[in-house]
């Protein structure tokens, strides 16, 4: 019993302070259909052999925010290398993130999970939460939480990705 109290106090923990939670892994990655800002339906195992960063983001998350222009610098300097970056809005209401992309510009597929049925199957508790899954369909990275120099992190776990 005393290790759930502590194991539930170090979650809060991580919640509420801001702190980063960040591991690798390796287990596969679900699959799923969402609908993109254009009306695409994008499914995640039709992107099987490409590098995949999924960023699980909400317009009203100032560090979200702070992020997106980064995940653009990825999305660009990593494009003709395999790699794709998702960005998934998790607001039941999508105009909210729409309104967002009005302010600021992205090439990247924006989804919509308005039911939060992807976010819960990526045990996503905090924003943002950003998953790098490998060419074969397996989560290798899940970080939570940003603050400048985070994208520094996920440069170099997908240029190790793009290695492999």
């Amino acid at each position: 019993m005393r290790a759930f109290f502590i194991s539930l106090l170090l979650s809060a923990t991580f919640v509420f302070s801001g702190a980063a939670y960040s591991a690798e892994l390796k287990i596969p990655a679900p699959d799923f259909t969402l609908k993109s800002s254009t009306g695409e339906n994008i499914r995640l195992s039709e992107l099987r052999g490409e590098i995949v960063l999924l960023n699980f983001w909400a317009s009203w998350c100032g560090p979200c925010r702070q992020e997106m222009p980064e995940l653009e610098a990825l999305a660009t300097d990593f494009a003709d290398l395999g790699v794709k970056v998702l960005g998934v809005n998790v607001e039941q209401d999508p105009s909210e993130g729409m309104a967002f992309l009005k302010d600021i510009t992205v090439s990247f597929p924006i989804l919509f999970d308005k039911t939060n049925e992807v976010t819960e199957l990526y045990d996503v508790d905090s924003m943002p939460t950003t998953v790098l899954i490998d060419r074969d369909g397996q989560i290798r990275f899940h970080h939570r939480g940003y603050k400048p120099g985070y994208e520094d992190t996920y440069r170099q776990q997908i240029k190790s990705l793009i290695r492999e």
